[in-house]
């Protein structure tokens, strides 16, 4: 792979997860650049509906729909990608936060944007399904370590009306956990307790990486294995289990894997470091991923590409001028589309 440029530090890209969506998240970036506008273009016709328009214009409340937010996440990070990748960066390893791992496949060149864009709309939508609303709830902890949090939620789920457990491991001292709304309720109060700096719920629709998603889980399952999932150009630090993967086996099992089991963040980001990863590339909307990464190891050094201004930013401080050609062999081509252009 030609990188176009001389690099000295380990790249990743991170790709974030739900909780990130804003109403006009994007829209900068196809106004810029049609290759960003091409991809918005491509999950438009794969779903069928104005995906677009609703990341650029709203309504909120629509967007805010998990069936609606997944696939809208997707696009943006995608479009983000696009631009980065077409303007020479190249990257040896990939992550997502949760949602965010199928952004990851697509650019490390597993999957096609459009199947991915309609399999996270099916996710979003089964995963809401799995769980009535109000009986399902997460919260985030801050200030514990992590087996304090573990050690509390099994407390908490030694009662009869349900269980919650530890869902995202997200840095030192923060945890989210998620389970049934009446567990959860029992968990804060315990981690207050165990002196939390915080302990408090979460606004969101669902449970998600609990034993309550299971439903979603089986779900999708036959999705995924009939996706036509390729070998990665670079390894996937799996949210499962922080492990590097490759094959399209172990890419598809991870998400399957991912759907009602906890994203081990705060592991993955410690391996990549320990990998000889010291620069990461958070692609897409917002900037919770770098944060969470200070926390977990400030030496390690993080950009953002969501915007037009984060881009350009990303790409100077890269040593890549914006508008220099290069003979590009990036993931983004290598993941394909129709003809390779997408």
């Amino acid at each position: 792979m030609n990188d176009g440029v001389a690099r000295t530090a380990k790249i990743a890209a991170l790709f974030p997860g739900q909780g990130s969506q804003a109403v006009g998240m994007g829209a900068d970036l196809a106004e810029r650049w049609s290759e960003a506008a091409e991809v918005f273009a491509t999950a438009d016709e794969a779903l069928g509906i104005p995906l677009s328009e609703l990341c650029w214009h709203g309504p909120e409340e629509q967007l805010r729909l998990t069936e609606n937010t997944q696939p809208a996440l997707l696009a943006h990070a995608l479009a983000a990608w696009r631009v980065v990748a077409d303007h020479g960066i190249k990257v040896d390893g990939v992550a997502g936060h949760s949602l965010g791992e199928y952004s990851a496949i697509v650019a490390a060149g597993g999957l096609e944007l459009a199947d991915a864009v309609r399999t996270v709309r099916e996710r979003g939508r089964l995963m809401q399904a799995a769980v009535p609303v109000g009986e399902g709830a997460m919260a985030a902890v801050l200030g514990l370590e992590d087996d304090q949090v573990v050690a509390v939620c099994a407390e908490a789920s030694a009662s009869a009306d349900g269980e919650v457990v530890a869902a995202n491991f997200n840095s030192p001292g923060q945890v989210v956990i998620a389970g049934a709304a009446g567990a959860v309720e029992r968990a804060i109060d315990a981690c207050k307790e165990r002196g939390a700096r915080r302990a408090v719920p979460l606004p969101v629709s669902a449970p998600f990486h609990s034993p309550l998603m299971a439903p979603a889980r089986q779900g999708l399952t036959p999705v995924l294995e009939q996706l036509g999932f390729r070998d990665l150009l670079v390894p996937l630090y799996r949210n499962v289990d922080a492990a590097p993967v490759h094959a399209a086996r172990e890419v598809r099992d991870g998400l399957i894997r991912q759907v009602d089991a906890p994203v081990r963040w705060s592991e993955t980001i410690r391996r990549m470091r320990a990998e000889g990863f010291d620069t990461f590339i958070e692609v897409g909307t917002g900037n919770v991923l770098s944060g969470l990464v200070r926390r977990i190891d400030r030496d390690a050094t993080c950009h953002q590409a969501g915007t037009v201004e984060s881009i350009e930013k990303t790409i100077e401080a890269l040593g890549i001028l914006v508008n220099t050609p290069f003979l590009l062999l990036v993931l983004w081509r290598q993941s394909g589309g129709e003809n390779g252009r997408h």
